[in-house]
């Protein structure tokens, strides 16, 4: 059986999703088994085609903007067609970082279930949700999974980005729950497996720069929260008084994340160019150097 682990990404993300692949073959014991693969938006034409139109999320109309922060997540659909539809593959965020050995994950019992995942929190998790941020998926179980089709349906109105996204379209009893350590929500501690920084807002290595994500606008059409939302957008523009992003409140995972791109420096996985280049583009905070510099190696 063929084992891969899939992390997919975007121009934005680009420096996340190269320590993410770092930290995946670190902590394994077992990088013989599997291989690890990104899943790049810019090599996707059918996302570039639909620039600027409008799309169905949380019942509302919004338009598609291949320069968000996440416009590669409908990509995390994708795997069992690039695995042909057989053998086993995991698809992680390109800000989530393997503290644990994923072999563990990739090989686990399944019992029968096609997807295995954890629950969402907060609301989207009361209303049924659940993150497919990190999926363990039995690729020749999900036959019925074609991204470029299901994607173009939401702008005839036809699919919903936040059930799709959420795994609500699925038939419930394909779906097992794994621990919340394997998709650990800007949680660090001695059983976690998986570290996802998933406050978009604190990510560690874009503290200082102005926000370029679309916070969700999935409140009631009644909500005057919605309302203030929308009229923001509309008179400031997509991005307008975002304000920047603040730094991670917890520092040993801002230490892990620094601690790992120094390594990823240290082997040529990331060079100071591609770091100068990131830097420009308002990808990665403008104090980078200065980070690394004062960073202790990681001990394990």
């Amino acid at each position: 059986m063929k084992y891969s682990v899939f992390i997919h990404t975007n121009h934005k993300q680009n420096v996340g999703a190269l320590v993410a692949k770092h930290a995946l073959l670190r902590n394994s014991r077992n990088t013989d088994k599997f291989d690890v693969q990104f899943i790049h938006t810019k090599d996707h034409s059918f996302l570039h085609a639909r620039e600027g139109q409008h799309y169905l999320r949380a019942g509302q109309s919004r338009v598609w903007l291949n320069d968000d922060l996440q416009s590669f997540t409908p990509l995390r659909f994708m795997p069992p067609e690039l695995m042909d539809y057989q053998g086993r593959a995991v698809v992680i965020d390109p800000d989530i970082f393997a503290v644990g050995d994923v072999w563990e994950l990739l090989s686990r019992d399944m019992q029968g279930s096609a997807i295995m995942c954890r629950t969402r929190a907060g609301r989207k998790g009361r209303s049924g949700a659940l993150a497919s941020s990190v999926m363990l998926l039995d690729c020749e179980q999900l036959t019925d999974w074609k991204c470029e089709q299901q994607f173009n349906e939401m702008f005839d109105f036809k699919r919903d980005y936040m059930p799709w996204i959420g795994l609500k379209l699925e038939p419930r009893e394909k779906i097992s729950l794994f621990e919340d350590q394997w998709n650990d929500f800007d949680r660090l501690t001695s059983e976690t497996k998986l570290l996802h920084n998933t406050k978009r807002k604190t990510q560690p290595w874009k503290t200082g720069l102005p926000v370029d994500y679309r916070p969700a606008e999935n409140e009631s059409p009644w909500s005057p929260l919605l309302w203030v939302k929308k009229a923001r957008r509309v008179l400031f523009g997509e991005y307008g008084l975002l304000g920047e992003y603040k730094p991670h409140p917890d520092a040993a995972q801002e230490a892990y994340f620094f601690g790992l791109l120094k390594e990823c420096v240290q082997k040529g996985i990331v060079s100071e160019s591609d770091l100068h280049n990131e830097m420009q583009q308002n990808n990665v905070r403008h104090d980078v150097f200065e980070i690394l510099d004062r960073t202790q190696p990681l001990t394990a």
